[in-house]
């Protein structure tokens, strides 16, 4: 049996298998993604999946540290 039937040419998904949104920002921890985008990713075309993975290294600093905040409080005493 050859694998060869389930290589795609399309890129593939940036899932992080975190899937989490963050609430300020609206976006998934993982991958950075909108809901919108994430729901829509199987049916968008190759050039708006490029376009959506063009933009997702400029969207981490807008939730990059905040990850385990919540997590560091309640270690706190």
């Amino acid at each position: 049996m050859t694998d060869e039937i389930w290589k795609r040419d399309e890129i593939d998904s940036p899932c992080q298998n975190i899937c989490v949104m963050h609430p300020q920002s609206g976006l998934c921890i993982g991958c950075y993604r909108t809901l919108a985008e994430i729901t829509d990713w199987s049916k968008l075309g190759q050039q708006s999946r490029d376009q959506i993975m063009a933009v997702l290294p400029e969207r981490a600093p807008l939730i990059r540290g905040r990850r385990t905040r919540g997590a560091n409080r309640r270690r706190q005493p």
